[in-house]
């Protein structure tokens, strides 16, 4: 079951509640979420594309990596408060 976080640009970032033994990591899709989603990770120095199987365009998915570097902090405490650990993939 996925829990939301936001929307930006009308795409939904948000994580699978059973992602919690995973480093921290959103989904992104256009619309509504999906297992075929686009996974960007969070890293000790920034994010990174784990895979783009939604296939978002590079000019958006652009933006979106911007938009969840600048709200890294928001994604780390809404993902402590879902899974209850935290840890960076290297």
């Amino acid at each position: 079951m996925p829990k939301a976080l936001n929307d930006f640009l009308g795409y939904c970032i948000y994580f699978w509640v059973g992602d919690g033994a995973e480093p921290i990591h959103v989904h992104v899709s256009k619309g509504i979420p999906t297992d075929k989603a686009t996974e960007i990770w969070l890293k000790a120095d920034g994010v990174e594309i784990a895979h783009n199987n939604s296939q978002i365009p590079g000019r958006d998915l652009k933006e979106i990596l911007a938009f969840v570097e600048e709200n890294r902090d928001d994604v780390v405490l809404q993902w402590l408060n879902i899974f209850g650990r935290a840890e960076y993939t290297m």
